[in-house]
């Protein structure tokens, strides 16, 4: 029997900790995702009007963006890891007890600037942790938020069914990931920060990244319109019950999910640039499939297609960036990263305004089309006709590693 050494042991909690933070982030995001349509039930308001205060999770974003950046730079991201979990899961339990619009603006922008302190922080953490080990663990932490949003939408169709209410549902979630946030968090790693000095908040991608830039924009505009917006596409364009509609939303989890697990087993495959292709093309099909028929079989194809297609983008972009010749890996990664998070945040409020204007089904097929720009980015890639070399075949060996 193989015996753990001291040396081993720690960094094993220190990985398992840091993997129930990020735990703790998608469950408590698709908890919040999984009850949108009866949030906007209860208290009466449009598309127009749930648009606008789902802006306001990404102004709290971008507004606690350098505060947080600072305390990272001051302090451990233990510390703040914790301090954010708390702040997280008290706001998730807030948002059930809105019953006025401008209290669930406040809640989401509280919402928004904790999960940007909550996410930021397990981040920095999964880096520390990183350089505990020789091999690659970078994407099992990335995978296991995946697989907790996957669980939580799961729960979500539970508490649904079951005819309990929003305010059972979230107070009871939040309360067991603050008791899980209190166990794991004396067995997360701590590191003395050291006040480097502050660079440059955003690094703008060269021309040879912008693509890659821009496909990655594309590609997290579609994944969180599919976050806020799938079950209440059930509810009104489909014409689905509530339970259907939150069966929607954990069939197209369940297909990210599963593409981001056998994302490394296809890659050696097919290639990167034609996962890229393909990715575009699922997306696009499956919006256009969902607002063209809007029934609950052809619309469920369509979110499977959809789900499938968004789930390897980023790795695979992040990967292609990592290789520039013209910029470092991490400034690289960095420089689009930020880019891609602009339009997770961004499009999906549109949709709710566009929505109240010319129709959901409307609004879904004009998101489509971020997946034919997709596939017309990727063929600039192809082309070749930059300084940079980014072969499908060169990023296969080392993708792991790229993936930060």
């Amino acid at each position: 029997m193989q015996l753990v050494s001291k040396t081993t042991l720690p960094r094993i909690q220190h990985r398992t900790a840091t993997l129930i933070y990020f735990f703790l982030s998608g469950f408590g995001y698709s908890t919040w995702a999984s009850r949108i349509p009866g949030i906007q039930q209860q208290l009466h308001i449009n598309e127009a009007q749930l648009g606008t205060a789902l802006l306001a999770a990404p102004i709290g974003v971008l507004v606690t963006v350098p505060f947080t950046s600072n305390l990272l730079n001051r302090y451990s991201s233990k510390s703040i890891m914790i301090f954010g979990a708390f702040f997280y899961n008290t706001v998730l339990a807030l948002l059930a007890f809105t019953t006025q619009l401008w209290q669930l603006w406040i809640a989401l922008f509280l919402f928004g600037s904790s999960r940007n302190l909550l996410n930021l922080s397990m981040n920095a953490q999964a880096v520390e942790v990183q350089r505990l080990y020789e091999q690659s663990i970078i994407t099992t932490f990335h995978a296991v938020w995946s697989m907790a949003g996957f669980a939580g939408a799961a729960v979500g169709y539970f508490f649904v069914a079951s005819g309990l209410p929003v305010t059972t549902h979230f107070v009871s979630i939040s309360i067991l990931l603050l008791i899980l946030s209190v166990i794991f968090y004396p067995k997360t790693y701590y590191t003395l920060q050291h006040a480097p000095r502050r660079k440059k908040m955003f690094v703008w991608p060269d021309k040879h990244l912008i693509i890659f830039a821009l496909i990655a924009f594309a590609s997290m505009a579609c994944e969180n319109v599919m976050y806020d917006w799938s079950g209440i596409y059930f509810r009104k364009a489909v014409g689905a019950a509530k339970e259907t509609a939150t069966a929607a939303f954990v069939l197209y989890m369940v297909c990210m999910t599963t593409g981001r697990f056998l994302g490394d087993w296809i890659v050696p495959k097919l290639g990167i640039i034609p996962i890229l292709r393909y990715s575009g093309i699922f997306i696009c099909s499956g919006l256009l499939m969902a607002s063209l028929f809007p029934y609950a079989i052809p619309a469920g194809i369509g979110f499977i297609l959809t789900g499938l297609g968004v789930s390897c983008i980023i790795p695979l972009v992040f990967s292609l960036a990592g290789k520039s010749t013209t910029m470092s890996s991490g400034t690289a990664i960095a420089s689009v990263s930020t880019i891609s998070y602009f339009g997770f945040l961004a499009i999906p409020p549109g949709v709710g305004f566009v929505a109240q204007a010319i129709g959901l089904r409307w609004s879904f097929a004009i998101v489509a089309l971020f997946g034919a720009v997709i596939v017309l980015l990727v063929t600039r890639i192809n082309q070749g006709n930059n300084k940079n070399t980014f072969t499908a075949t060169s990023v296969t060996e080392n993708f792991k590693e790229d993936l930060i």
